[in-house]
């Protein structure tokens, strides 16, 4: 039977309510999802495809934390903090311009956008490992350029798996397994990036490069036809006003402007002028857009009716929690290699637990999300932000593995992979079908801005703690220095997830 002569005997179904008269459903009063329908064969070639998108930026964040330092060996940067553009501004296209992708998958097509997102980030993973024959400039242009490839195809993986499968046990899943990937991916950059470094570190772009547009190719048959959820315009003025693009202009100005005065402001200072000039219109720009997504967009980017408070708290608690796994993830890096003197291949080793907890937590939180209320996922995930980011800014740095290290990534992990299943699941079940694609954007841009943002406070966070000492002591400082601010986020964090918990409470008995 195929999808189309499936999806008309699913439509012409009488009602199971014994309460409400029989009558044929059609498809305008219910929505139609393929992927119910799909054999176990397909279901898991098109779940895997789509999780790829996850996969395939989670290597490519941790293939370059690995590997700074051998790619600082070809350019020379007196200033090293030059080269964490590299990361940050990787983080920071991914984070901003998330929204936009999902929008233009809403548009014009998830799977359509799930190629092109896979086919550029090939395209700048090339230009990436060809800036070794340029400047560290081009390196860093094509990092940042790099990053609008995830922001393509991980909103509209995301979307397509909303738009597939009906509310329950397989579509939990199937968000479960891809946020489950993201270890696997990172872990791959470490192990990947570290292997490479050793031969010449330019490979580890082009492999991604290879690998990407494989993956793009393959997506063209894995993915099947999706039903189109967009509505139809009369009008070239109105396929524009559906964009909103004064919206995501504006939004995406605010997000970078915002981002690059506290990024830059670690490596030059808040002395520079620009940097707080870039901070000021940052916040301007933030103000328009919400001016425009509350007072003026027909079609705004930001599904403003969807945010409810609820949903807020949800995010606060990502948001803190992820950025202070980014800063956990980076600094950890930093003590180990630079002042422990391990190897990117050791990193990789000792991450390697991430990859059972990782997928583990992601799937149990899947079986789990439909019995246990979000906000004890949460403190879950907030209680292991804490303990995990504690250890690792308590670490000595010539204690053994197997005692701060080990513990620490094992809960940290467990914080990541509990809290973006459940953002995910629930921000998807609060949009329409059609929107699967900008509530995917906005899960995704929380988790991913967070790091980047999170980065850049903890970069000032160093620059002030450590000084103008060359020192070792001085390094260490600075580092532990921004392990604190991470602590601290956790703590927030925690504090979010239990006003949540008290609210709810207050609400059943209220």
């Amino acid at each position: 039977m195929t999808l189309k002569s499936e999806a008309k005997s699913e439509t012409e179904a009488p009602s199971s309510n014994p309460d409400v008269e029989a009558a044929p459903v059609t498809p305008k009063d219910a929505p139609f999802y393929p992927g119910d329908a799909l054999s176990t064969f397909r279901h898991v070639f098109f779940v895997g495809t789509l999780c790829t998108a996850m996969f395939t930026t989670q290597v490519g964040f941790g293939c370059a934390v690995a590997t700074t330092g051998a790619i600082n060996e070809t350019y020379s940067v007196e200033n090293q903090g030059e080269l964490a553009w590299a990361i940050s501004g990787y983080s920071l296209t991914v984070g901003t311009f998330i929204l936009i992708g999902g929008r233009l998958g809403d548009e014009f097509g998830s799977k359509k956008l799930f190629i092109i997102g896979m086919a550029w980030y090939a395209l700048w993973a090339l230009i990436a490992g060809c800036g070794v024959y340029s400047s560290h400039v081009l390196f860093i242009i094509a990092r940042v350029f790099q990053g609008i490839g995830p922001a393509l195809t991980m909103p509209n993986a995301l979307a397509m798996m909303g738009q597939s499968y009906s509310p329950g046990p397989r579509k939990n899943m199937s968000f479960a397994w891809f946020a489950g990937t993201a270890p696997f991916g990172a872990i791959s950059g470490f192990a990947f990036g570290g292997l490479f470094a050793l031969a010449w570190w330019p490979w580890i772009f082009w492999s991604q490069a290879i690998a990407n547009m494989g993956v793009a190719a393959f997506a063209a048959w894995a993915i099947p036809v999706l039903p189109s959820q967009r509505e139809l315009r009369s009008s070239l003025r109105e396929r524009l006003e559906a964009l909103d693009i004064p919206g995501g202009i504006t939004g995406v100005a605010a997000l970078v402007l915002f981002n690059f005065a506290w990024t830059q402001a670690g490596i030059v200072g808040w002395q520079q002028p620009y940097v707080y000039v870039c901070l000021i219109l940052g916040v301007l720009f933030g103000a328009l857009f919400l001016w425009i997504e509350f007072a003026w967009a027909k079609n705004p980017i930001l599904p403003l009716n969807a945010l409810t408070l609820d949903i807020g708290f949800v995010f606060g608690c990502t948001g803190t929690g992820w950025a202070c796994f980014g800063i956990y993830i980076f600094y950890v890096g930093q003590v180990a290699i630079h002042l422990g003197g391990n190897t990117p291949i050791q990193m990789a080793a000792w991450l390697s637990p991430t990859l059972v907890v990782g997928l583990v937590s992601a799937l149990a939180v899947g079986k789990l999300l439909g019995k246990i209320k979000a906000h004890w996922i949460m403190l879950v995930g907030q209680i292991a932000f804490i303990i995990g980011s504690l250890l690792a800014a308590n670490r000595p740095v010539d204690s053994v593995y197997w005692t701060y290290f080990f513990f620490s990534i094992i809960v940290i992990t467990i914080g990541i992979d509990t809290s973006f299943p459940a953002a995910t699941v629930i921000f998807s079940d609060a949009v329409e079908q059609k929107y699967q694609g900008i509530g995917a954007s906005l899960a995704l841009t929380v988790v991913n801005y967070s790091v980047s943002i999170g980065l850049a406070f903890a970069g000032t966070v160093e620059d002030n703690v450590r000084g103008d000492s060359p020192s070792d002591q001085a390094r260490l400082d600075g580092y532990r220095g921004a392990l604190w601010f991470s602590v601290g986020l956790a703590g927030l964090g925690f504090i979010l997830s239990l006003i949540f918990i008290a609210r709810n409470y207050w609400k059943k008995t209220a």
